[in-house]
Formats: structure tokens, C-alpha cells, sequence
């Protein structure tokens, strides 16, 4: 039998041509795909990155733009002469000219405009000279038979300032070489006020005192008139618009300065033989930025002793040039301003960068609960953890990226300010943070537990209490920082770090309390309380696989509520101490809630006090005299000037007790109806004249300084009284009656009331109670001039009778940009992380949604209503809210008491107040119970709209898991 020969093999398959290649469908692109199958988480992703990173871009724009305003601001009411460079040089012997004037302007301009510009409108030079000379021509005005004196000033802006009403200006042509030096005599021009007052015209020729080789004399040869006294450009210079008084002894004489042309410059210092160049330079301070502030002063200090100053010496071949400015003085001021105001401008931002910062992980935790199943099927099916990390990195670029591009854009538009590091720096940061969220939860997830990992938690959260209280600790033993020294940095991170433990804290106590309460309403009837409160105590929201080990509810929005009760509580306990301590100086300077006062010892109109009592909002009416100028005698200086304050004393102890100054218990003045007409009067001495009343206090004799004398006992001491608030001042409060009548105190000469008195009706009143001005008496003071009249007899009515209110002085503390500055940010901070943490309460409400819909489906159809499930829905949720609220506010209190101490408020207040933090319960309950308010409506809402959306699915679909 023959074996059958082999098959031949069959014919090797052709390989496929490229044609089939091509038309051959290929795999979708990953990042395309996950996109598109979740374009809602998609979109929401980028939402969330692009709210965070503006805020992020835009709090250091907004830190450097409230910095440049303040600092601007600072130097503006500090006056341009404070602000300006003042160089000096004594001028040339020979040669002096304009354009030697000019030269010598041209190279010290050259040496600004790296850090500071001068502003070339604004710059003022010439020359003057040192002395005055005495006018001995016996026409012109000498009172006191003493003689007026001149200046002589070449201002090469003169004219564009003053108006020129008689004669000619001064000429500019230099005199032909070879006349003598004192002929003819120098040609000025002279204010018109001026020449008024020393009765001087055009044509005069003013001489002074011979000298060996001459005798000088200017001849006036125009008259002019300041257009507006008021501009910088008269700083200094008050002799030149109108003649000035200088007092010799009881004495005065006249004194006018007049200008000069450029023509006799070089014959300027016969005047007086001693001549000196000038130049003001005005630095722009609208340019100035804080963040450049020290490299300013550096260059400031160079330009006036320093290598600047020494190329303008060597430059403009002046040895004896000099510079002078108030400048880095100024610039030290603003730094310190701004250092003590850091504090509250860094809290705000560094709270809403701590919850920012769970909500970030929050949704990076939720991004991956949602694709749990898919993760692990990718690594069971062959996926490494390093490509699907990578994989999942290109989504969230595809997501984050742009939409941190666009806010970081969008905060650079809205905000404009010159430095952009540290808002890309910041924009950054929290760009990457909202993509590597995800990636590492993820990352996370698929790692296999490891043996002992039970104990990470527990030992992480002792090192978080360690740290927490040595930054405490360490900020109470530190005190109150140095005028202008950096911020603490853990004067801003310890009320962080409190609520961090607070929240570990509380994620710990939560599911106890909420398991003990779920115990005590599962002994009730009714169902929903028992089962939302123990789905509390657990932490719902966790299935499948990394659900083991979860024992109760998740931290992190514990955390970011805590956070933000915290931050809000803390800062607005910040603030109302600045409103308290503000209103409590205001008070203090007025001596009330509203003040009229006379001059001298002129009184008040008849009725104006009573009247002022009766105004709407006028709680406490006090009506009293003070005199100045008493003195009492039997201290142990014999003497001693004091100050006697006369009121009624029911309504001055009110008035005291308000105010925290001096109180005091009325009856101590109370007088006997018996009392005889020499009998001492009861009186409350002021500690400092106490001491000088020596141990024995007794009686003492009151001289008060519109004669008289009264006898007058020690009822009591107080340390401050309203009516004069000095700790140091020498007073006495006597009480209103027919013995100190007798001084002339029944006719009040100031009214102090308490309550909202509104300023303008008071002044109105005061208005409306001035007599007629043909009766007008001798007690009112004479009226001062007006700036632009000098013979003028109208006045306001303020400058008779001074009104002053609280309020009106509350504003003027508070006007400083620096304090709005730092104040809207904080509060911009405050909402922002209000925000974070109510987005952070709804993201882990959506991680619960899965659970929450299948279970309401299943207990739907056992009957439960619609209500009774937003009511579980409600119990479930709400511990934690209530919780966190509790929480935060015993932490917010906790932060003021502890790190309180340490702070300076004196800058954001405005005046010079006592450090510290008040801890009032208002502000931090505030804060507490508006976001747990606002937490609860947003559960509400998210409860009652998409509860019943969820349950119907899930009772058409039926139950999947």
C-alpha cells in the first residue's frame, strides 16, 4: 500500500494592499472619545478650573492695584513739597545766567526715570536770595516804626502763574557791560497785594541800606496778581503773593518778596551779597508701585548722598549742590502702613486657597468614583497604571489648559497693573493643581492597599495638631510684630491650621453623635430621621471596590466648610473691632456722638443747646461750660492750671459711661438742698491732678479765669473725662447748679449729645440760631479772611460755632485706600470661599447620587412620599452642615482669642489704638449661620429638583448594581 502524497500547502495569504489599509477603520482617539461620551462632567471640569484659576490670577492683581492706590494716595496728602527733590547751590560768582539755570535742570532730570519719574509740568527753579533787606524809603507803610524788608526771586515759571495788572514785567535782557554794579537799580515786579500793604507802586525805587561800594535798590516796574493762591507752585513762597507779617517781640513788620527778570541775574547777589540756585523737582507719584518700593528708595537715596549725587556734582561742575527730600522717610511710612494692614489682606486669600484647594481634590475624588469600573477594567484587561495615568493627564489638558489660559487672560483685562509674575505664577499653580487631581486619585485607586496603611491617617492628623500648636504657640510668644517688619507668616496660616484640626476633629465626633442620634430616632415611629441620620454616621457615597474601610463621612468637606467659617469668622472679627476701635477714637475726638463748641469764652446762643437736645435721634442731651484757664490752688505746686468742666450730672455720667471715659457715679455730685452758699462744691479730680493734690485730699480753691473763687472737695478721680479725653490733662468736673452759676457757668459755651444726630441738620440749627449780623455781639470772635479777600467779613458758620459728629469723623478715619483696599479683599475672599465651600457640599451630594437614587427608588415603591424623601435626603445631609457650622464658629472664636492678641490695628483703624482682637460673638456667628444657611437652601434646591428625576429613572431602568 502506497502512502498518498502530502496536500501541497495552501498559498500564503496576500498581504493586504494599502488601499484596504487606508479604507480599514481605525481606533478612536482616547481623549476625543472620553469627551464626548461626558460632555456635561466635561464642561463642568473646565468651569470649575476656569473659576479657580481666575481668582487665582486675579487676588495678586488686586493685593498690587489696592497697594499702588494706597501708596499714591499716601504720598498725595502728604503735599507736593513733601514729595518733591529739593536741590540747592549756592549760585556762580560770575557767569549767572537762564540758561546756566537750564543746564544744570537738563542733567538733573537725566539722572530719574528708572524707578521714579519727575513730573516736567509740575518743576520749579531759580534763584533767590538768603536775606531779606530792610526798604528804608520813609513813604512806605512801618508799623511799629519798624522798616519792611524784601526778597529778591527769579522764577523762570513765573508768569504762566500770575497775571500781570500794571506796568511791565521785569526785562530779560542782561545790562551792557561796563556800567556800574548797583546802576541802575534792579528791576522787579511786585504783587499788587504787596504793594498795597508797604504802599508801593510802579515807578518807586526801593533802597536799602548803603553799603561801602554802593547802595542797592530795585525799582518796581509792574504789578501782578496770584490767579490761585492754592496751587503747589506757591508752596513756600508766602511772601510773594501778599506781604506777610513778622512778629519782633509784641512787634511786626512787613515783609515782600518780588521777582526779578533773567536780565539781572548776574547782579542778584548785591542784594543781600549772598545768592542761591533752586530746584524742586516734583516726583510723579501717580508712576510709583509698592512692589518697587525699596528699589526706589534705594535710587532716592542715591540721587541725594550717593553715587547719582556725585555724577550731578561732577556733571554740572556745582561742588556745592545739594539734594533733599522727605521721601524715604515718606516711603518707610508707606511700608509699615502696609505691613500692618498684610495681616487681614492675606487671611481672606489664603482661606479661599485652602478650600479652592479641597474642591479641587473633591472633584478629582468624584472624577474617579464615576469611572471607577473603567479604571479597573483597564488594568485587569493588560494597562499599566503609568499609561492610564497618562491618558487621563491628556484629558484634563485638553480640559484645564484652556480654560486657565482664558481666566488667567480674562484677570489680567479686568485687572491692568504692570506686575504679571505673581498672578501667572498663582494662575499656575492652581492650573496644575486642577489637572493633576484626578491623575493621582486615580493613581491612588489603583494601587494595591498596602499591609499597615491603617495608621497613615491617624499619624498624619497628630502631625497636623503638632504643627498647629507650635504655630500658635510660637505666634503668642512672638507678640505683636515691629512697626514695618514682613508678615507673620503663621500669624496667617494658624487660623488655617485651627481649622484644619477643627475639621479632623469633627470628622472624627460627627458619625459618634449623628450615631447616637440615629439610635434615639430609631426608637421613634417614623423612618426617614433613623435612616438619613445613620446613612450620616457612615458616609454613604462609597461602592465597589474602594469602599473598604470607610467608616464614616468623608473630611474634606468638613475641611473646606471649616475653612470657610473659619477665614470669614476670624477676619470679620478683625473688622468689627476696627469699626469698634474706630468709632471709640471718633467719640473720643468729638467728646460725643455731636459736638457744638464756641471759641474763647463766648457762649452759645440762647436756646441752641436745648434745641440741639430735641433733634430727631439725640439720646443723651449735655449742655456744659468749660473753662481753660482756671487754675486751683493747694496742690503741691501751689498753683496748677486746670481745666473746669460744668454739666448736669446724671446726663455727664451717661455721656461718660458711653464712652468708656471717666465713669463715674452721678450721685457723687449730688448736692444737700441745705446745703449753705460756702459749703464746698462736690468735684471729680482727673488722676494726674490727683497726684499733684497730694495723699490728704481735701478741699481746694478753685480761681477760675473770668474771676471769682469757689471752694471745692474731692468727691472721686476719674481717669479721662469726654469733655477733655487726655489721660494727662489737669480737670476738674464740677456739677451744674446755683454755686458754680455764680462763675458764669449757666450759659453753656459747648453741647455734647449721644445718638445718630445727622451733621447737616445740626449745623442748620446752629444756622438758624445765629443772630442777625447788624446784632451781632462781642462774644463771637472776629471773622477770619477769606483766602481770596482779605478785608472780608463773611465767614462759615462753623468757623463761630464748630459742629462736629462721630460719624463725619468715623468717615474721615476710614477714607484711607488702604484700609478699603484690604477690606474689599478680604471680603472678596469671603464669598469667594463661601462658594468653594458650598460647591464642595453639592460635589459630594453628586457622589452620593447613585446610592441616594436606588435607595429612594426602593422605598418608593414601599410607599414613601415625594416629601418624605427630600426630608431624608435633608437628614442625611445636614449633620454635616450643622456640624461644620458649630465647628467652625467655636474655631473662628478659638483664632480670635488665641492669635488675636497679636495684632495692630492701629493702621486700619487710622489712629494709634491698644493691639489686639475684640472676641464678639456677632461677627463670627454671621459668618457661621449665613453659610450654613446658605448650605441648606443650596441641599434644598438640589433635593426638590433633581430627587424625582433620579428616583423615575432609576424605577424605569430598574436597579443595575
Amino acid at each position: 500500500m502506497t502512502t498518498p502524497p502530502p496536500s501541497a500547502a495552501p498559498p500564503s495569504e496576500a498581504p493586504p494592499s494599502a488601499a484596504a489599509l487606508r479604507s480599514a477603520p481605525r481606533p478612536a482617539p482616547w481623549v476625543r472619545t472620553r469627551l464626548r461620551a461626558a460632555p456635561l462632567g466635561t464642561l463642568l471640569a473646565a468651569a470649575l478650573a476656569f473659576v479657580a484659576v481666575l481668582l487665582a490670577a486675579a487676588l495678586p492683581r488686586a493685593q498690587d492695584r489696592g497697594a499702588d492706590q494706597a501708596l499714591r494716595s499716601f504720598l498725595e496728602r502728604s503735599g507736593q513739597t513733601n514729595t518733591s527733590l529739593q536741590v540747592t547751590a549756592p549760585a556762580p560768582m560770575s557767569g549767572q545766567s537762564a540758561e546756566a539755570l537750564d543746564g544744570t535742570l537738563k542733567s538733573l532730570l537725566s539722572h530719574t526715570g528708572a524707578t521714579f519719574r519727575v513730573d516736567p509740568a509740575a518743576v520749579v527753579h531759580g534763584t533767590r536770595t538768603t536775606k531779606r533787606q530792610p526798604l528804608l524809603n520813609p513813604e512806605l507803610s512801618r508799623p511799629h516804626r519798624l522798616a519792611p524788608e524784601m526778597s529778591l526771586l527769579y522764577f523762570k515759571q513765573a508768569q504762566e502763574h500770575v497775571k500781570l495788572v500794571e506796568g511791565r514785567w521785569p526785562s530779560d535782557t542782561p545790562r551792557p557791560a561796563g556800567t556800574a554794579a548797583y546802576d541802575p537799580p534792579l528791576q522787579v515786579a511786585l504783587s499788587q497785594q504787596a504793594a498795597d500793604t508797604i504802599n508801593a507802586r510802579v515807578g518807586s525805587v526801593l533802597k536799602s541800606a548803603p553799603l561801602i561800594d554802593g547802595t542797592p535798590s530795585v525799582e518796581v516796574v509792574g504789578l501782578y496778581s496770584v490767579t490761585d493762591e492754592t496751587e503747589d507752585f506757591w508752596v513756600n513762597q508766602d511772601c510773594l503773593p501778599r506781604a506777610c507779617k513778622k512778629f519782633v517781640g509784641e512787634s511786626y513788620l512787613w515783609e515782600a518778596d518780588a521777582l526779578i527778570g533773567a536780565g539781572d541775574l548776574d547782579r542778584m547777589d548785591l542784594w543781600g551779597h549772598n545768592a542761591e540756585d533752586f530746584w524742586r523737582l516734583p516726583v510723579d507719584v501717580g508712576r510709583l508701585r509698592a512692589d518697587r518700593l525699596d528699589a526706589t528708595k534705594e535710587e532716592i537715596a542715591s540721587y541725594v548722598a550717593g553715587p547719582t549725587a556725585a555724577a550731578i556734582a561732577f556733571e554740572t561742575r556745582r561742588e556745592r549742590i545739594r539734594t533733599t527730600s522727605w521721601l524715604p522717610e515718606l516711603f518707610k511710612q508707606a511700608h509699615d502702613r502696609r505691613q500692618a494692614a498684610a495681616p487681614l489682606a492675606l487671611i481672606g486669600p489664603a482661606g479661599v486657597g485652602g478650600v479652592a484647594f479641597v474642591v479641587l481634590c473633591l472633584a478629582g475624588a468624584l472624577a474617579a468614583d464615576r469611572r471607577d469600573a473603567e479604571l479597573r477594567l483597564l488594568l485587569a484587561r493588560g494597562g499599566s497604571r503609568a499609561g492610564i495615568v497618562g491618558r487621563l493627564l491628556g484629558e484634563g489638558a485638553v480640559t484645564v489648559l484652556p480654560a486657565a489660559a482664558a481666566a488667567t487672560a480674562l484677570a489680567v483685562l479686568l485687572l491692568p497693573t504692570p506686575r504679571l509674575a505673581p498672578a501667572l505664577l498663582s494662575a499656575a499653580v492652581v492650573a496644575l493643581l486642577a489637572l493633576l487631581a484626578f491623575p493621582v486619585r486615580a493613581a491612588v485607586l489603583l494601587t494595591p492597599p498596602r499591609q499597615g496603611g491603617r495608621w497613615r491617617r491617624p499619624v498624619a492628623e497628630l502631625l497636623v495638631v503638632i504643627a498647629t500648636a507650635a504655630a500658635v504657640l510660637e505666634v503668642r510668644r512672638r507678640g505683636v510684630a515691629p512697626a514695618g517688619s514682613d508678615p507673620d507668616p503663621l500669624l496667617i496660616a494658624a487660623p488655617l491650621l485651627l481649622a484644619l484640626c477643627g475639621g479632623l476633629l469633627l470628622a472624627r465626633l460627627q458619625p459618634v453623635v449623628t450615631g447616637w442620634l440615629a439610635r434615639a430616632a430609631g426608637r421613634s415611629s417614623g423612618l426617614v430621621g433613623f435612616l438619613g441620620l445613620a446613612r450620616a454616621a457612615r458616609g454613604s457615597g462609597a461602592s465597589g471596590a474602594h469602599a473598604r474601610g470607610r467608616t464614616g463621612p468623608s473630611v474634606l468637606p468638613m475641611v473646606a466648610l471649616l475653612l470657610a467659617i473659619t477665614t470669614g469668622g476670624f477676619g470679620a472679627a478683625v473688622l468689627d473691632s476696627v469699626d469698634a476701635s474706630r468709632l471709640g477714637v471718633a467719640r473720643l475726638a468729638v467728646g460725643a456722638d455731636a459736638s457744638i463748641s464756641a471759641f474763647g469764652k463766648a457762649s452759645l446762643p440762647d436756646g441752641l443747646a436745648k434745641a440741639a437736645g430735641e433733634l430727631p435721634g439725640v439720646r443723651t442731651s449735655v449742655p456744659l461750660w468749660i473753662d481753660h484757664d482756671s487754675s486751683v490752688l493747694g496742690t503741691t505746686q501751689r498753683s496748677t492750671q486746670i481745666s473746669v468742666i460744668v454739666a448736669e450730672p446724671a446726663a455727664y455720667a451717661e455721656l461718660s459711661r458711653a464712652l468708656g471715659c471717666g465713669s463715674f457715679d452721678p450721685a457723687l455730685l449730688a448736692t444737700g438742698a441745705g446745703q449753705s452758699a460756702d459749703a464746698p462744691v462736690p468735684a471729680l479730680f482727673s488722676a494726674g491732678l490727683a497726684r499733684l493734690a497730694g495723699p490728704g485730699l481735701g478741699t481746694y480753691t478753685l480761681l477760675p479765669g473770668n474771676g471769682g473763687e469757689l471752694k471745692a472737695r474731692v468727691a472721686g478721680v476719674i481717669d479721662c473725662t469726654p469733655a477733655r479725653p487726655a489721660p494727662d490733662a489737669a480737670t476738674i468736673v464740677l456739677p451744674a447748679g446755683p454755686a458754680t452759676a455764680l462763675l458764669g457757668a449757666d450759659r453753656p459755651n459747648q453741647w455734647l449729645g449721644l445718638g445718630s444726630v445727622d451733621g447737616d441738620r445740626l449745623r442748620a440749627l446752629v444756622r438758624a440760631a445765629l443772630p442777625p449780623a447788624s446784632s451781632t455781639n462781642q462774644a463771637q470772635p472776629p471773622a477770619p479772611a477769606a483766602a481770596g479777600d482779605p478785608a472780608s467779613g463773611t465767614h462759615p458758620v462753623d468757623e463761630v460755632y464748630p459742629v462736629r459728629t462721630s460719624a463725619e469723623a468715623v468717615a474721615e478715619l476710614g477714607a484711607d485706600p488702604l484700609q478699603r483696599s484690604a477690606q474689599r479683599l478680604f471680603w472678596a475672599s469671603v464669598a469667594g470661599a463661601a462658594g468653594f465651600a458650598l460647591l464642595a457640599v453639592l460635589l459630594t451630594l453628586m457622589r452620593t447620587v447613585p446610592e441616594r437614587a436606588a435607595l429612594l427608588a426602593r422605598l418608593r415603591t414601599m410607599g414613601l412620599r415625594r416629601r418624605q424623601g427630600v426630608a431624608l435626603i435633608l437628614a442625611e445631609s445636614l449633620p454635616q452642615t450643622l456640624a461644620a457650622t458649630l465647628g467652625g464658629a467655636l474655631v473662628a472664636a478659638s483664632a480670635v482669642a488665641l492669635l488675636g492678641p497679636a495684632l495692630d490695628l492701629s493702621t486700619l483703624v487710622g489712629a494709634s489704638v491698644p493691639t489686639g482682637v475684640r472676641l464678639t460673638a456677632g461677627p463670627v456667628l454671621i459668618q457661621a449661620l449665613g453659610l450654613a444657611a446658605l448650605v441648606a437652601a443650596a441641599v434644598l434646591v438640589e433635593a426638590a429638583t433633581s430627587g424625582r428625576r433620579q428616583i423615575t429613572t432609576e424605577l424605569r431602568a430598574g436597579d443595575q448594581r
